[in-house]
């Protein structure tokens, strides 16, 4: 997790925040959680069976190489302060729809929308716990970016503030199918969730260059939303992730 700021010698290493308190949410089907771990040995378990679910149709020729990747992605996230990420596959054909319109299964065979999901939880500095005054810090901050859609949220476990970003990047030649230069364009949404129970945010990110399904993604990350909580939900059997 990143370090509080505190007045001290800048050549001495901050000391570590509490730790978070757990958190509670359910990830939709369609969600491949990375193998984060607390051990080398753990996360390159937890790897070889993320693989398999994966790439479900595939063999060692695929999941041998690829489980390593997986193992050291983990690693690079898990450092970074997150403490659950996932990759969404999803089917674009409709023939692999139900009639409701839902997914019917994850193995697209006719192309796919995919998705970057992460949860990390921040430090705030506040003496009191008020997820108002938090949600309305982190409302007026974001905003001071013009390129940055922010809005308040009202969330059935508190306050949460949204921020949609958009960006355009141009690829170079060497790393396009086409040889060409071509224009790529990404979105994210994140939202700032505060902490009753202690003095931190949860901050849920989604990213995708797949914007031709934007609207899709909205409303997943709304129903994510829907079901966090900051209270353990397994007296009622409800199946929700911990990211503790």
């Amino acid at each position: 997790m990143p370090t509080s700021a505190a007045p001290t010698d800048p050549l001495q290493p901050l000391p570590p925040p509490t730790e978070p308190p757990p958190v509670w949410f359910l990830a939709p089907e369609g969600f491949f959680a990375l193998p984060l771990a607390d051990s080398p040995e753990e996360r390159a378990a937890r790897a070889h069976s993320f693989v398999r679910e994966l790439y479900s149709r595939g063999d060692e020729t695929i999941w041998g190489p690829a489980a390593p990747y997986y193992t050291a992605i983990a690693e690079l996230v898990q450092g970074a302060g997150v403490s659950y990420a996932a990759m969404g596959l999803f089917s674009t054909s409709e023939e692999e729809r139900t009639a409701e319109g839902d997914i019917a299964r994850h193995e697209p065979s006719d192309g796919a929308a995919q998705c970057a999901f992460t949860l990390a939880a921040i430090p705030t500095d506040q003496a009191d716990i008020d997820t108002d005054v938090v949600a309305q810090g982190v409302l007026a901050a974001l905003s001071t970016d013009r390129y940055n859609e922010v809005e308040w949220l009202d969330l059935p476990c508190g306050p949460a503030v949204s921020c949609v970003t958009w960006r355009e990047l141009k690829l170079n030649p060497a790393v396009t199918a086409s040889g060409e230069a071509t224009d790529l364009v990404t979105a994210r949404i994140q939202v700032h969730v505060p902490f009753p129970t202690g003095p931190f945010t949860a901050v849920f990110t989604l990213f995708t260059a797949s914007v031709d399904h934007w609207a899709q993604f909205v409303d997943m990350m709304g129903a994510i939303l829907r079901t966090v909580t900051f209270v353990d939900p397994i007296d009622n059997g409800s199946p929700t992730v911990s990211a503790e």
